[in-house]
């Protein structure tokens, strides 16, 4: 009975730290759903990146098993293999079953990596059915796996899986050598099956999440190429019919993150601002004889911030901490928009005549809208808030991104070049348009009220609005000229449907400035009408009307501004659009009278495409049935009285409306600046390329 003891005795000290983890894995994986799932390969993954940051290795390669597991590659220097002589383990059993060891510690290995708790690896070891890892260093392939955190060997077949049989090292582990390695040829392979008995049974391996991912590191990490396979054949993702394979390998930097992320049109070019500090912290260190105390240890913190701002007032700022996300910020995301806001704010009240700025002061999201930027900063061990480094928490790295960034940002917006100078004008333009439309909109949603008995309205005069206050019960049409206006009025409800006319073409807001379309009369006219206010300050529960229809003629003019209006919703009052509450009308093509024998009264139909009303007419043949000669065709609203307006494109009971909705932010974001925006180009080869596809007879001429 003695060898069993003391395998009890030992098997307890090893496994001590990681039952820990297994028992309460919330802790150190933030939850055992498909979130922690894939935190667990970030930390693996994360790993092999911090070898290619301090210089080691050029690529990694992650593939997803179709038995569930998953495996990284990298080409690095490899764990080391020798014996540590603390524990009188190797560096791979040292790595994998004890929680706060590695190489991150006391920074001789990584003077700034991603994983700094040294608990990542043996996290993921403790919370999986089955792990192994190869090691290639000095000639040598070294082998070893584990048991939910408990070194052995497994009985295979002809395949390995974790429900193999299993054997425990009883007196002491080893490091098998099970190959050679290439001379010069260093790395680490790591393939591990997730333990079923501690995560949920639906969590599984995202391809998107882990492809957003990898693009994300090789913009971050230039040069490092890293290769994604999928082997699972799960339905309705790009492997499905069989493997799928990508490869990502950026040689730009975080510049070019910041060229991918942007969706509008430019206002600036993409800036980049450099910059490092030094600050001193006082943290725990062991000294010789192993006790704990208090020390001084001085560090240097490095900044890199790309940035651009566009057309747009959407903001998308990425923040990360030696290339691991931040994604809820921290004291490096408060001090950059610190800065950015104090040096807005000095720069305007300095300027604020030149820019019309009055005494207003700018707030943070003036500043913010339509960011695009992309913040790293690279440190010694830094104090994250958890072991899921959401929120960087070194309190030192505030005052030194808020430095970097007034010097550098200060120095652009007064920079003596033309170029520069036309893009700091512009810049500064845009963030006091915005100011004013902040301003403006609190007054419009302070002031601004629906009409009742004992109110006035300060709509404008040529809106003839309706009698209902509740807003999900009216809508709003907007109607193309005043020809089309004075029918319109006839054939609406007044009880609950608004008319709103526009002349002609509107201004187009995807080239425009903010500036611009505020002072355009119809722009102005109809953010006023909707009452929910334009851009970051939309209010959807403001909105005055359930419903917004677009009634344009049915010709390539009509079609034109109803572009130009759904570009206008689009960009300024877009959750109006994501609701599903923008409607277009579809009026008819064509009326066809159809004569009925004796004194029964003729029959109207009406058709709404040419192939429509060739149907109607072959099927008129056949039947033997005559119509009225010539079939009218209708060019604009004008042309129609007002019961067929109500009939065809009012009345609820009887009218068509095509929703209009927004399948993919991004795409739709492509296409309208594709279409509207000011860049010509590119507009110009689509149309040659699809030249070949136009059907004249579809052309109105």
């Amino acid at each position: 009975m003695a060898p069993s003891s003391e395998y009890t005795a030992r098997h307890l000290s090893v496994l001590e730290g990681l039952e820990a983890v297994r028992k309460r894995p919330g802790m150190y994986i933030g939850s055992t759903d498909s979130r922690g799932l894939m935190h667990c390969l970030w930390e693996i993954i994360d790993n092999s990146v911090d070898e290619a940051l301090a210089g080691f290795g050029q690529s990694i390669k992650v593939i997803l098993h179709a038995d569930g597991s998953v495996e990284v590659h990298d080409d690095g220097r490899g764990i080391p293999v020798d014996v540590e002589p603390r524990t009188g383990l190797s560096g791979v059993e040292v790595v994998f079953t004890k929680l706060h060891a590695g190489g991150k510690f006391g920074g001789g290995s990584y003077a700034a990596s991603g994983g700094l708790h040294g608990v990542g690896a043996s996290v993921v070891n403790a919370l999986s059915s089955r792990l192994d890892v190869q090691v290639d260093r000095a000639g040598k392939t070294y082998q070893m796996s584990f048991r939910r955190g408990e070194p052995g060997t497994f009985d295979d077949g002809s395949r390995p899986s974790p429900d193999a049989a299993f054997s425990p090292f009883l007196e002491s582990s080893r490091l098998e050598v099970v190959g050679k390695a290439k001379r010069g040829v260093t790395g680490t392979r790591i393939r591990y099956w997730a333990d079923r008995q501690i995560f949920t049974p639906d969590a599984k391996f995202s391809y998107t999440e882990l492809q957003a991912r990898a693009r994300q590191t090789a913009f971050l990490v230039p040069g490092l190429r890293i290769t994604l396979r999928d082997e699972r054949r799960l339905p309705g993702t790009a492997g499905e019919e069989g493997p799928v394979e990508e490869v990502f390998h950026y040689d730009g930097g975080i510049s070019e993150f910041v060229e991918f992320l942007a969706a509008d049109a430019p206002v600036t070019d993409t800036w980049r601002f450099q910059g490092s500090g030094r600050f001193t912290e006082s943290v725990p260190v062991l000294d010789e004889s192993g006790h704990s105390r208090i020390a001084d240890v001085e560090r240097e913190c490095e900044v890199d911030i790309a940035l651009r701002w566009g057309i747009g007032y959407d903001t998308s700022v990425r923040t990360f901490v030696n290339i691991i996300a931040t994604p809820k910020g921290g004291t490096h995301l408060a001090g950059f928009e610190q800065a950015l806001l104090k040096t807005f704010r000095k720069t305007v009240e300095a300027n604020a005549r030149k820019l019309k700025a009055g005494n207003d002061k700018l707030e943070k999201d003036d500043v913010l809208a339509g960011l695009t930027a992309v913040l790293t900063v690279r440190l010694a061990e830094p104090q994250f808030e958890g072991q899921t480094k959401e929120v960087l928490g070194t309190s030192a790295v505030r005052s030194i991104v808020a430095k970097v960034v007034e010097k550098e940002l200060t120095a652009r917006l007064n920079a003596s070049s033309k170029a520069d100078k036309h893009q700091a004008s512009q810049l500064l333009d845009k963030v006091v348009a915005e100011m004013k439309s902040r301003i403006s909109a609190r007054v419009h949603k302070e002031t601004q009220r629906r009409k009742n008995a004992l109110e006035t309205s300060s709509m404008p005069a040529k809106l003839a609005d309706c009698r209902l206050d509740d807003p999900e019960r009216s809508e709003l049409f907007i109607v193309e000229g005043d020809s089309a206006l004075g029918t319109a009025k006839m054939a609406r409800s007044s009880d609950y449907q608004a008319l709103l006319p526009i002349r002609g073409k509107i201004l187009n807001v995807q080239k425009a400035s903010i500036s611009d379309m505020l002072s355009n009369a119809e722009c102005a006219a109809l953010i006023q009408v909707v009452g929910a206010g334009s851009g970051r300050s939309f209010q959807l529960e403001a909105a005055r009307y359930g419903k917004v229809i677009f009634m344009t003629d049915a010709d390539v003019d009509g079609a034109h501004i109803r572009t130009l209006l759904l570009t206008l919703f689009y960009r300024y009052m877009r959750p109006l659009v994501e609701a599903g509450r923008v409607f277009a009308a579809v009026p008819p093509l064509h009326r066809v009278e159809i004569i009925n024998p004796g004194s029964k009264a003729n029959e109207t139909v009406y058709t709404y495409s040419d192939k429509e009303l060739h149907q109607l007419l072959t099927r008129l043949e056949q039947e033997g049935r005559r119509y009225k000669e010539p079939i009218q065709r209708y060019k604009g609203l004008g042309e129609m009285d007002a019961d067929q307006l109500a009939e065809t494109t009012m009345d609820p009971r009887h009218r068509m409306l095509r929703r209009v909705r927004i399948g993919e932010a991004a795409a739709a974001e492509q296409v309208f600046e594709l279409l509207m925006g000011s860049n010509v180009a590119p507009r110009k080869d689509f149309i040659v390329a699809g030249a070949s596809m136009l059907d004249r007879d579809r052309i109105d001429a």
